[in-house]
């Protein structure tokens, strides 16, 4: 049982994908996770119902799979020319997929962009 206060939707087919057999907030009561966790333990699985709502309903990824590389190395604070190397881009090329990035997340940089990106489960 995964609980998270990251209960976005892009995480939770994440940890399905990993084989986690609940998803719940932290939010989630106490008493209520007890039987959650006895449901899972007894072969069931559980997902909170409003996460996976708004699973449904959720947009898919305006990022392109080079943004979306481009910005997962981002999020490890390196520089330009240091995410160029270990994406094997030119460093000119780098920015222009993390301008593209930010301009169609809406953020106001790489930080942003990437931790958005991030929240929504997309890297």
């Amino acid at each position: 049982v995964l609980v998270t206060r990251h209960a976005r939707p892009g995480v939770l087919r994440r940890a399905l994908a990993a084989g986690v057999s609940g998803f719940v907030p932290k939010t989630t009561p106490a008493t209520r996770l007890a039987e959650i966790i006895r449901d899972v333990a007894a072969g069931r699985r559980y997902v909170d119902p409003d996460i996976a709502a708004s699973a449904l309903s959720e947009d898919d990824c305006p990022l392109s799979e080079r943004e979306l590389e481009v910005l997962r190395a981002s999020r490890t604070g390196a520089s330009i020319n240091e995410i160029a190397a270990l994406v094997h881009l030119a460093p000119g090329t780098v920015r222009n997929y993390l301008s593209a990035a930010m301009a169609k997340l809406g953020a106001g940089s790489r930080h942003a962009a990437a931790h958005r990106a991030w929240e929504e489960g997309w890297i």
